[in-house]
């Protein structure tokens, strides 16, 4: 993808997310929100299969420069999700079971070939 070199890091996000978007729906997955904000923070993708409703966060990385992207998934940013997600759930039916997942988009970055990399249950709600 010759776009690759010129793009900045809010594109490869927001392509990034496409891309998991699609890897979701091609494995069973309903989208139900994408980018949900509120106060507490925001929700890259909300998706449900079956009983489970999985709060996604999505990590695009071009090359090894700054580390994996499941390693990006800090305490902050876990804490942040878990408000967002407690958010989301204040009014709406409850699922039988809630889990948090973090989707690694690893983008070559010569050839800007992705490979997407599903971590399901990546951490809990109550650390």
């Amino acid at each position: 993808m010759w776009w690759w070199r010129s793009s900045g890091a809010v594109e490869a996000g927001a392509w990034g997310e496409r891309r998991v978007r699609r890897y979701l729906r091609l494995r069973g997955y309903r989208i139900v929100a994408e980018n949900y904000r509120c106060p507490a923070g925001e929700v890259d993708l909300i998706a449900r299969r079956g009983g489970v409703l999985c709060f996604v966060e999505v990590k695009t990385r071009r090359g090894d420069g700054y580390g994996s992207p499941l390693e990006a998934v800090t305490a902050t940013k876990r804490t942040r999700l878990r408000r967002a997600a407690a958010h989301y759930l204040m009014g709406r039916r409850l699922p039988r079971v809630c889990r948090f997942d973090v989707a690694a988009v690893h983008l070559h970055p010569r050839t800007g070939r992705a490979r997407v990399e599903y971590v399901a249950n990546a951490f809990t709600g109550d650390e």
